[in-house]
């Protein structure tokens, strides 16, 4: 199940929605700002159907 987060460029502090797949209890992968198109890292720990934790880093 998927769900959509808000989450801020570490960079330039925009924020934007991510959608984070909650069937994959701990992730981590990089994606682009929307805004400032740099690249930055996100963690997540999830349960199915709920985001539980949300992190993310600069390079």
């Amino acid at each position: 199940m998927q769900v959509s987060e808000s989450v801020s460029c570490p960079f330039c502090g925009q924020s934007f929605e991510l959608v984070i797949d909650t069937s994959i209890e701990s992730q981590r992968f990089t994606t682009d700002c929307e805004v400032c198109c740099r690249p930055f890292e996100v963690f997540a720990e999830c349960e199915p159907g709920e985001v539980l934790a949300l992190d993310v880093q600069g390079g």
